[in-house]
C-alpha cells in the first residue's frame, strides 16, 4: 500500500481537534527515531516510553509533520492518569473524524464494549490505514479505557495503526505483541540524545562549545532531552561553559525544581520513601531495595519498576536511576533526613558484602567514611589481591584515592590496607611503617581469634610476596611460606575463590624451587602456578610463570617446548614487561638457548645481552649463573664445537645447583655437539609432509577454538568454561585434534599445530 503524507501548508487547523499540534521552533531534527517511527506504523502497534522530559512529544511531533504516514492522522492528547472513559472516547472519535475517517452518529458518544465493537466494525469498513496517536496515555491496568484500546487495537487489525507515548509501559499487552512481532518499541535509551543532537540544540541557544564539552554534557545528563534544553538555558548566562559543564549535575537548581513538581511529588509516600532511601545506590534489585526501605515500602519495587521509566533494566533483575534523578533524589535525602545517608549506606555495604558483591560494598563503607569496616571487609574475605592489583576485577579506584593519610591504628585490617595502598602507590616509607605496625598488631591478636588472625597473616604475606617477588627471591619465599602456612588454618572453599593468592604463592615458590635446582617441583609449582594465574585473570604472573617454565625446558634440554613457551609468553593478551625483572631475564635466557639449538649463535648473543641488561638492573645470582652457562656455550659453538668437546669447565664456571648438574650437563653436551642424539635443531619454519597439510586441513571451526586454547595452556574444564562447551564435549574434540594431527599428547599437539601454522 502506498504511502499517505500531507504537505504541511495543508494540513488542519493546528488547533483542531483530531490534528497533531503545531511543530515547536525549537524542535531538534532527529531522523534516526523518526524513520523508526514509520516503519513501526506500517504495523498496528508502537510504543514510546520515557520519563518526562524525554522528547516522547516532540518527536511524535516532528514525525507527524514531515515524516511519511500510512494515512491519515488522529492525534487524542490524554489527561495522564485522570482520563475518564466518558471523555476519552468521544475525544478518539472526534480526533478520527478530524482525520478524515467518516464515522457514524451512533459512536459519536458513548463507552463500554459495544460501543468499541461499533467503532471498530466502521473502522473496517472504512478499509484504509488509520494513524492514531495517544499522547500522555496512561491509564491503569485492566481499567475500561485500558480494555477498550486492547479490544479496539484487536479487532481492527490491518487499519488501526496506534501509537502510544507514555511515560510507563501502557498496559495493552506488549509481551503479545513481541513474541508476534507487531509490536515496535522506542524506550528511553533509544530516546537519549546522542552527541550531534546535543550539539544542534545548544547551538538554538547559541552556543559553541567543543566537542568534548558537548560529548561530557551528554553524558552528565544521559541525553535526557529537559536536562539537555534546561543546562542549555543556564549555559547562556555562563562566561565559563566548559567548567559550568564539569559541574552541571541533578542539583543545579532548574534541574531539581522540575523533577521534584513533575516527578517526585506526584509520587504516594511509600512510593517517595522508597525513591529516597535507594537513591544511595547506583543499582538496585527488590531485595536490596526492601533491605534498605523496609518490607512496607519495598513492596512498591514492582510498581516502581513497571511506572517509572527514569528506571532503566541493566540485567538480571537489577536496575539503574536516572543519573540526574538520583541527584535529585540524593539531595531531597540530604536536605530531608542527613542522618540516614552514612547508615543506609552501611546496611547497602552489610546486604552487599553478604552476597559477594564486594566493590560494591566498598563504594558504599567509602560513601559512609567507615574505613575500618572496609579494612576487616577486604581482609576477612580474603581480598587484599584485588587491592594490589592481583586480579582483572579490582576494587574501585575510590579507595585508593581516598584512603586517608591518618588512620586510626587500633585494627591491624586497617593497616593492612593501608599497607596494600602504599604499595600500589608505590610509597616506600608508608609501605615499610605500616608492615612494621601491622606486624606489632598481628602479635597481639588473641589466639581464640585464630582465624582472624590466619586471614590477617595471610593478607600480611601476600603484600609482602607482591613488595619482594620482583627484587628479593629469598624474602619473597619466606613470605611465600608464611602465605601457606597461614592458609592451613582456613577453609579450603575460601581460598579457592581467591586463585590469586594461590598463583603468587605457586610462582614464588616455583621460581625458589628451580634456583635449588629441583627441577620437578619447581615445574609442579609453575605449572600450578600457571593455571591460578589463569583463573585469576593476572596476565602478569601467568607470562613470569612461562618465562620461568621455558627455562627450566632449556635446562632439561627440551628446546621445541621452550621455544613454545617463550612463544607463549610474549603473545597478546598478556601484558608487556614495564621494568626489569628477573622473569624477563629468564625468557631472554631461554630464548638465547633456543637460538642455539637453531645454530644462530648471533642471535643468541643478542638475547643474552638483553637478559643481562637486566639482570644488571635487578641481580639474581642464579639467573646470572644461567647467563653464564649460555655465553660459555654459545663461546664453544661460535669457535666450533667437535664431538667429544668437553664443557665441564663451562657448567663448572655457572656455579649452579648441585641438584641440576645431572640434568644440564647432558643438555650442554647436546647442544654444542652435533653428532649427539640428543641435540635437537629448531626449524622457524619445518617442512611440512603433505598428507599432514591435509589432516589439519579437515579441522573443524570448533577443534581449532580448541587447540587455539590449548596453545595457551588452559586447562580442559577452563577452555570448556570460555567456550560455553562441557568437559566431555571439549574431551572429544581433543581427541578428534589428536587423531588428526597424528599426535598423543596436548605438547605434541601443540607443536605441530605451530609446524602446520594453524596456531
Amino acid at each position: 500500500m502506498a504511502e499517505w503524507s500531507r504537505p504541511r501548508e495543508a494540513g488542519p487547523d493546528p488547533g483542531a481537534a483530531g490534528s497533531a499540534p503545531a511543530l515547536p521552533t525549537w524542535l531538534v531534527p532527529r531522523p534516526r527515531l523518526t524513520s523508526r517511527l514509520s516503519r513501526g506504523a506500517l504495523g498496528p502497534l508502537t510504543v514510546v516510553v520515557g520519563p518526562v522530559g524525554a522528547g516522547k512529544t516532540a518527536l511524535a511531533l516532528e514525525w507527524a509533520h514531515t515524516g511519511r504516514l500510512p494515512g491519515p492522522l488522529a492525534w487524542v492528547t490524554c489527561d495522564g492518569r485522570a482520563e475518564q472513559p466518558c471523555v476519552f472516547w468521544p475525544r478518539v472519535v472526534g480526533a478520527l473524524r478530524e482525520a478524515g475517517v467518516d464515522l457514524s452518529d451512533r459512536v459519536a458518544t458513548g463507552e463500554g464494549p459495544r460501543h468499541v465493537a461499533a467503532l471498530a466494525g466502521e473502522l473496517n469498513e472504512y478499509g484504509e490505514p488509520v494513524v492514531l496517536v495517544l499522547d500522555d496515555f496512561q491509564p491503569a491496568p485492566g481499567s475500561p479505557i485500558a480494555e477498550g484500546v486492547t479490544s479496539l487495537l484487536r479487532h481492527t487489525s490491518g487499519v488501526l495503526r496506534l501509537v502510544v507515548l507514555a511515560r510507563r509501559d501502557p498496559p495493552l499487552h506488549l509481551h503479545r505483541g513481541r513474541l508476534t512481532s507487531d509490536l515496535t518499541e522506542l524506550r528511553t535509551a533509544d530516546l537519549a540524545f546522542d552527541d550531534r543532537e546535543t550539539a544542534a540544540l545548544l547551538a538554538q541557544h547559541g552556543i559553541d562549545v567543543p566537542r568534548q564539552t558537548v560529548s561530557a554534557l551528554r553524558h552528565r545528563t544521559d541525553g535526557w532531552a529537559a536536562g539537555l534544553r534546561l543546562a542549555a538555558m543556564s549555559l547562556e548566562k555562563q562566561s565559563d561553559p566548559e567548567r559550568f559543564v564539569a559541574q552541571f549535575a541533578g542539583d543545579d537548581e532548574t534541574i531539581s525544581s522540575y523533577l521534584v513538581e513533575e516527578v517526585l511529588d506526584l509520587q504516594s509516600p511509600g512510593m517517595r520513601r522508597l525513591l529516597l532511601t535507594t537513591s544511595v545506590l547506583d543499582r538496585m534489585n527488590a531485595e536490596l531495595a526492601a533491605e534498605l526501605s523496609g518490607e512496607e515500602a519495598g513492596g512498591h519495587f514492582a510498581d516502581l519498576v513497571r511506572d517509572n521509566s527514569f528506571l532503566q533494566p541493566v540485567g538480571q533483575g537489577w536496575f539503574r536511576c536516572h543519573q540526574m534523578f538520583a541527584d535529585v533524589l540524593r539531595m531531597c535525602l540530604r536536605h530531608e533526613a542527613p542522618g540516614l545517608v552514612s547508615p543506609l549506606h552501611r546496611r547497602a555495604a552489610d546486604w552487599l558484602g553478604a552476597h559477594g558483591l564486594l566493590a560494591d560494598a566498598v563504594h558504599h563503607l567509602i560513601a559512609a567514611g567507615d574505613w575500618a569496616q572496609i579494612g576487616r571487609l577486604v581482609v576477612h574475605r580474603l581480598a587484599i589481591g584485588q587491592v594490589l592489583g592481583l586480579t582483572k576485577a579490582r576494587l574501585s579506584a575510590e579507595l585508593l584515592r581516598q584512603l586517608p593519610a591518618e588512620l586510626p591504628a587500633e585494627e591491624p585490617e586497617l593497616v593492612l590496607l593501608a599497607a596494600a595502598v602504599a604499595r600500589v602507590h608505590a610509597d616506600d616509607p608508608a609501605y615499610e611503617r605500616y608492615m612494621e605496625h601491622a606486624g606489632r598488631l598481628l602479635a597481639e591478636v588473641p589466639p581464640e581469634e585464630d582465624d582472624r588472625g590466619a586471614r590477617c597473616r595471610l593478607a600480611h604475606a601476600v603484600i609482602r610476596m607482591d613488595r619482594l617477588r620482583a627484587g628479593g627471591p629469598r624474602e619473597a619465599r619466606e613470605a611465600a611460606a608464611d602465605a601457606e602456612s597461614a592458609s592451613l588454618r582456613l577453609p579450603h572453599a575460601a581460598l579457592v575463590q581467591r586463585p590469586e593468592i594461590s598463583a603468587l604463592t605457586l610462582a614464588i615458590r616455583g621460581g625458589g624451587e628451580l634456583r635449588d635446582g629441583a627441577l620437578k617441583a619447581a615445574e609442579a609449582a609453575l605449572t600450578g602456578g600457571l593455571k591460578a594465574a589463569g583463573a585469576a585473570g593476572n596476565g602478569a604472573l601467568r607470562r613470569d610463570c612461562l618465562a620461568e617454565l621455558a627455562l627450566l625446558e632449556v635446562l632439561r634440554g627440551r628446546c621445541r617446548a621452550a621455544d613454545e613457551l617463550t612463544t607463549q609468553a610474549t603473545q597478546p593478551p598478556l601484558p608487556a614487561w614495564t621494568a626489569p625483572e628477573p622473569p624477563r631475564a629468564a625468557l631472554h635466557l631461554a630464548r638465547a638457548w633456543v637460538e642455539l639449538a637453531r645454530g644462530d649463535p648471533a642471535r643468541a648473543r643478542r638475547e643474552l645481552a638483553h637478559g643481562q641488561a637486566v639482570l644488571a638492573a635487578t641481580p639474581d645470582a642464579f639467573l646470572s649463573g644461567i647467563a653464564a652457562l649460555v655465553a660459555g656455550l654459545t663461546g664453544t659453538v661460535e669457535r666450533g664445537a667437535r664431538p667429544g668437546v668437553p664443557i665441564g669447565d663451562v657448567v663448572a664456571r655457572a656455579r649452579l645447583p648441585r641438584a641440576m648438574l645431572r640434568t644440564v650437563v647432558p643438555a650442554c653436551a647436546a647442544l654444542v655437539d652435533p653428532s649427539r642424539p640428543g641435540r635437537v635443531a629448531v626449524s622457524a619454519a619445518p617442512e611440512t609432509p603433505a598428507d599432514a597439510v591435509a589432516h589439519a586441513e579437515r579441522l573443524s571451526a570448533r577443534e581449532r577454538d580448541v587447540l587455539s586454547r590449548l596453545a595457551q595452556m588452559m586447562t580442559t574444564e577452563e577452555i570448556a568454561e570460555e567456550l560455553y562447551l562441557s568437559v566431555n564435549t571439549v574431551k572429544t574434540h581433543l581427541k578428534s585434534v589428536y587423531r588428526k594431527l597424528a599426535v598423543t599428547r596436548r605438547s605434541a599437539a601443540v607443536r605441530r599445530a605451530r609446524e602446520l601454522e594453524l596456531l
